[in-house]
């Protein structure tokens, strides 16, 4: 299975909406799926903005139009009537297949993601051609909880769309690098499926995001792995079913 893993510095406008649909179209016909990060539709530290910017789903009908010749998991800002929703989308065979809301809201330190967003309530396995998928955003992964979660669903694919800034530079690496990579090298191990980690890059409002995004295989080994701080799009084979 090709998938595409767009590495992309979003910006806080609805720009971004062009940019990905660029992308779609340029990696269509060497690809069976293309992951963006989370908020790739959005930018990260919308605050109010979102009143703003926020899409409605009906907004996004070019996204499940793209989908007809490729599968696509991007992030966006979703309004929902009153409410303002995190969410991974994933578009298949022209429509909106799976929508996954981010459960698990950051709101300490440099993170006020639940001031502003409404929290969702689980995950799920879904079918897309023959695997069985789960997305998470972000901080849904950080969660003992969620790793049990995960295993009962048994996916083959796991897909972690994310908003990583960096932190923890020194001579040593990057700490929050060597964290991530942690976490979703034991989850892949433990669901004994493939995951595909996608984090932008960029800065917004001093926040600089490091990237990174990778592919770990089900015995837990990172077979791929992009660079860090800038865009990258790099089309990796998965196994898949």
């Amino acid at each position: 299975m090709r998938v595409t893993v767009a590495q992309t510095s979003p910006k806080l406008n609805r720009s971004n909406l062009e940019d990905v649909t660029t992308i779609i179209k340029e990696q269509s016909s060497c690809s069976d799926l293309i992951v963006f990060p989370e908020l790739a539709l959005s930018g990260y530290m919308l605050q109010d903005k979102l009143h703003e910017d926020a899409w409605d789903i009906k907004e996004l009908n070019i996204l499940a139009d793209l989908s007809q010749d490729v599968d696509i998991a991007v992030g966006a800002a979703l309004r929902e009537e009153k409410l303002f929703r995190n969410a991974a989308l994933y578009f298949s065979g022209g429509k909106l297949l799976s929508k996954h809301i981010k459960v698990h809201l950051p709101n300490y330190g440099m993170f006020e993601e639940a001031r502003y967003f409404e929290d969702g309530e689980g995950f799920e396995a879904f079918m897309a051609g023959k695997n069985r998928v789960s997305m998470l955003v972000c901080e849904d992964i950080w969660h003992e909880s969620v790793h049990k979660e995960l295993i009962a669903l048994n996916p083959d694919i796991i897909l972690v769309l994310a908003a990583s800034p960096a932190r923890g530079f020194s001579d040593d690496g990057l700490a929050i690098e060597k964290k991530w990579y942690k976490i979703i090298q034991e989850v892949a191990k433990e669901c004994k499926a493939e995951l595909v980690f996608v984090n932008r890059v960029g800065f917004e409002d001093g926040l600089g995001f490091w990237g990174g995004s990778c592919v770990v295989n089900k015995q837990g080994s990172i077979i791929k792995s992009l660079g860090k701080f800038e865009t990258a799009i790099e089309t990796l084979e998965i196994e898949g079913k």
